[in-house]
């Protein structure tokens, strides 16, 4: 990347726009989970560890169903665009798996 004063302003402002939170002003790539992503956690846990087998079924729709209320959540009020996008591909992903 360049040194030159102009450069890096753009680069700045780019970056500030991408990842700044809009009411903190803090960089925010992720923040503490939320009940959402705690849900798919324990979920996604429960199934790898194969605690309970004869749920399998119930715990990825139920760890599905988190992701998308997840995604939902961060498209509309997600804290910044780079958020907004993460949410969007999540529920994307999730909606194809769940169609497909």
């Amino acid at each position: 990347m360049s040194n030159h004063p102009a450069t890096e302003s753009t680069t700045t402002r780019l970056r500030d726009w991408w990842l700044r939170d809009r009411q903190t002003g803090e960089i925010t790539l992720g923040q503490r989970p939320n009940p959402a992503i705690l849900v798919w956690l324990v979920t996604a846990l429960v199934r790898w560890l194969d605690v309970w087998p004869e749920r399998s079924d119930e715990l990825r729709w139920i760890g599905a169903g988190a992701l998308v209320v997840w995604g939902l959540d961060e498209l509309v009020r997600g804290a910044n665009p780079f958020r907004r996008v993460l949410g969007a591909l999540v529920l994307g992903w999730q909606l194809v798996r769940l169609v497909g």
